[in-house]
């Protein structure tokens, strides 16, 4: 039986809108809070480590939660499921907003992370089944545009909001959109059939709950923790190999696991999966790099951080209407070439950045960057989902969400430990050139702010080195995020061309 909604011409556009405002209320709440945390410290009267909390378990209680959605909509409809996740995360919003304690806004963050789980994979269901398949490409342009728009105008929202009003608007900007989705959704979208035939497997989603969880908790901490030099990240690790390995080893053997095996037997979606891990790396890595970068070494402001990335996500926006035109008449896989052409590009151009350079070049690096995202998400999610069995999208959905999350993490993860590890290397191959018979600091103009025979002078000095060092660590980073956006083309090798012609199946080739 076909999902509800499959063909409804007469409410498509409403239905549109209302995923829309749901799909961009989530992806927005995963940065916005991210620039309010310093204000929020300062209200809680906590150190930065305990604010962090405010992210963390977000995140976490997102990642758990997210491959549950498939099957409670499965059990009891897609509709009521949306519309108790929307009211959900609507409320604990207004909860988060209003919190007058640290504890507190860790709680409803959780609320928050367990009921928003769901939003993005039933929006990208519902958009997938309430469009004929040779629309799928422009369907997934618009969907699309709200998950990467959100991620890069969260910063640029939450510092306005921040600055000219208090944090806690950063939540409580979520209360008219949520009850407009609430609203639209309640009116206009239909129900699914449901189905009780299929067993909750509470062992198998156990373990894979285990194994997310952890693995959260050990990329938002393993940097704070220095790794595997301390036992609470070793304790993680042993976690996430443990349950996991159960996992995989239960889901072969259970006849109702609560992973589908039936999923793995589709090429595209497999290889996407694949894909999509690697952009939430590009992405997200990118994107935890920016606003230290030019905030802590550029010294601008806030807002004008904001703004500074603002360009990124409309050339983002451009690239996915282009590539919505271009669905059906060009060979995906080339737009997936481009876009990782261009996105390997920009990060080319980001490694020669430097100390002097105004504001120009991070506007053109931001640009070329989204564009070229704009040519990888879309194709790859439209080649992904096109092959599946309609009834697969919501499950699918869910586990392709877990595994973008994941990639965004492990990319944050890894960028801020290279960071890290590249300033320290760095400072200390520059410091020991800093000595008495370094003819460069023997001039009088130089040994005016920098005389290594003073302590003001070594002061000085030592500060410089620190900029000059934590600016080939941004560099050396750039180009690392590069490399692994181009070892990843080989990979378009795994698709397969999907070809649709109106009232046909697909083709694949």
């Amino acid at each position: 039986m076909a999902p509800a909604g499959e063909g409804d011409v007469a409410n498509r556009g409403f239905i549109t809108v209302s995923i829309m405002l749901a799909t961009i209320m989530q992806a927005l709440d995963t940065t916005i809070a991210n620039v309010a945390l310093p204000d929020m410290q300062g209200s809680f009267a906590v150190s930065q480590d305990q604010v962090a909390w405010v992210l963390t378990s977000y995140i976490v209680a997102a990642a758990v939660a997210t491959p549950l959605c498939g099957w409670l909509a499965m059990r009891y409809g897609r509709k009521r499921l949306f519309l108790v996740s929307v009211a959900g995360f609507t409320v604990a919003s207004m909860l988060c907003g209003a919190a007058a304690s640290l504890a507190q806004i860790v709680i409803y963050r959780l609320l928050q992370g367990v009921f928003g789980a769901a939003l993005v994979p039933l929006s990208q269901a519902v958009l997938l089944d309430t469009n004929p398949r040779e629309k799928h490409g422009q369907a997934m342009a618009i969907w699309g545009a709200g998950i990467m728009l959100g991620p890069i105008l969260g910063p640029t929202l939450g510092g306005y909001l921040t600055e000219n009003y208090t944090w806690r608007w950063v939540f409580y900007i979520n209360l008219p959109v949520g009850i407009l989705c609430f609203l639209g959704l309640l009116f206009f979208l239909r129900e699914t059939p449901t189905s009780r035939g299929r067993p909750f497997d509470f062992f198998g989603f156990a373990m894979l709950s285990i194994a997310v969880g952890a693995a959260q908790m050990m990329l938002d901490r393993g940097e704070l923790k220095d790794w595997f030099g301390s036992t609470e990240i070793r304790v993680y690790f042993a976690l996430i190999v443990a349950s996991f390995w159960v996992f995989v080893a239960w889901t072969a053997m259970a006849d109702q696991p609560f992973f589908n095996r039936a999923l793995l037997k589709d090429r595209n979606f497999v290889a996407g999966c694949i894909f999509i891990a690697v952009i939430g790396v590009v992405l997200y890595g990118t994107l935890a790099l920016m606003p230290p970068f030019l905030q802590t070494l550029l010294d601008y402001p806030v807002v004008t951080t904001g703004l500074l990335l603002a360009p990124r996500g409309v050339a983002t926006m451009i690239g996915m209407l282009i590539v919505g035109r271009l669905s059906g008449k060009v060979d995906t896989r080339l737009m997936l070439l481009f876009g990782f052409a261009a996105t390997s590009y920009s990060l080319w151009q980001m490694g020669q950045f430097d100390l002097q350079m105004d504001w120009w070049p991070v506007v053109v690096t931001g640009v070329v960057q989204g564009f070229g995202l704009g040519f990888l998400f879309v194709p790859l999610t439209t080649i992904a989902f096109t092959t599946l069995d309609a009834r697969l999208r919501t499950e699918a959905a869910g586990i392709y969400s877990l595994i973008r999350n994941v990639g965004a993490s492990i990319g944050i993860s890894f960028v801020e430990t290279e960071l890290a590890r590249g300033l320290q290397a760095s400072h200390e191959s520059y410091a020991a050139l800093m000595t008495p018979f370094n003819r460069a600091l023997t001039g009088p103009h130089v040994q005016t702010y920098w005389n290594i025979h003073s302590t003001a002078g070594l002061a000085a000095l030592n500060a410089e080195i620190s900029r000059q060092a934590a600016m080939q660590a941004y560099i050396d980073d750039f180009l690392l995020i590069m490399l692994i956006a181009l070892a990843s083309v080989p990979l378009l090798l795994l698709l397969r061309e999907v070809r649709t012609a109106p009232g046909t199946a697909p083709a694949m080739e």
